[in-house]
């Protein structure tokens, strides 16, 4: 999981995208955002319960994986830009949209900014703000002294419920690896637009089909901060995943993949 295999670059707002498809060419597309100090292969659990049926679209963000680097910070605003301008790239005019915590604050902007792009919405384990700012700025000067290693171990306490750590020893190394290679500047620039990020009253204009998805024990985008995406955005859907932390798609994937092709298929069935 320490790289995402068989990228593609292609150039986009002046940045250069990795990204990967699978399944079939002529499927819908479903594009995937990771969480922060991750990389497509966070999704390598899940890709195959969607890809029969799906054209899933895996990316970096900017600053992250296989991506390029620009100068920090950045703004999700920016990042959002860069998922749509990867789509114009591609030459795809719709798709439906997964994202983890940064990733699903990519998806909010997505789904308020470019209605007519986004099929539908699943946002999973995020937040439409993300308070206190002395909390990032206490992570950007562990990373500043110690890198990205003096991260990590507190990284996967909050990504993962004690018990997975325990029971599940080789995707936890599998995990520390992704996070470890990630670039310190990409994680404060990306860091930075999750710190300056306030988007719930975004959240009123979306008319987009949406999944809220939280995981019952994360304590980084917590079940209250999913309630507010669910009360906010119209006619949303709320699954709450038991005994998961943050990255509930590695924690749960059986019920986290089962869960999501329900809603995205209910979506897809009606287009």
């Amino acid at each position: 999981m320490s790289q995402m295999q068989d990228l593609k670059v292609i150039k986009v707002n002046g940045i250069d995208i990795a990204y990967r498809f699978d399944g079939p060419e002529d499927g819908p597309v479903l594009l995937v955002a990771n969480s922060l100090m991750a990389n497509g292969s966070m999704w390598d659990g899940n890709v195959p319960a969607l890809a029969d049926r799906y054209r899933v679209l895996r990316y970096d963000k900017r600053g992250h994986g296989g991506s390029g680097l620009s100068e920090g910070p950045y703004t999700i605003a920016q990042l959002a830009d860069d998922a749509i301008g990867l789509l114009d790239a591609l030459g795809i005019q719709k798709a439906h949209f997964m994202g983890l915590s940064i990733g699903g604050m990519i998806g909010q902007q997505l789904g308020a900014r470019f209605p007519d792009r986004i099929l539908s919405l699943t946002l999973c384990n995020t937040a439409s703000e993300m308070p206190p700012r002395s909390l990032w700025e206490d992570r950007f000067q562990i990373a500043r002294t110690q890198g990205i290693a003096g991260l990590v171990d507190g990284t996967i306490q909050r990504w993962f419920t004690a018990p997975f750590i325990q029971r599940a020893p080789q995707e936890i190394e599998k995990v520390r690896q992704m996070i470890l290679g990630t670039n310190v500047a990409g994680y404060m620039a990306c860091g930075s637009a999750v710190r300056d990020m306030a988007q719930s009253t975004m959240l009123l204009k979306i008319k987009t089909p949406t999944l809220v998805l939280s995981g019952r024990s994360d304590p980084a985008c917590t079940v209250d901060q999913g309630i507010v995406l669910h009360r906010l955005i119209d006619h949303s859907k709320m699954v709450i995943l038991e005994e998961a932390a943050h990255l509930s798609n590695i924690e749960q994937p059986e019920v986290f993949n089962k869960t999501v092709r329900q809603f995205i298929d209910s979506v897809d069935n009606t287009l």
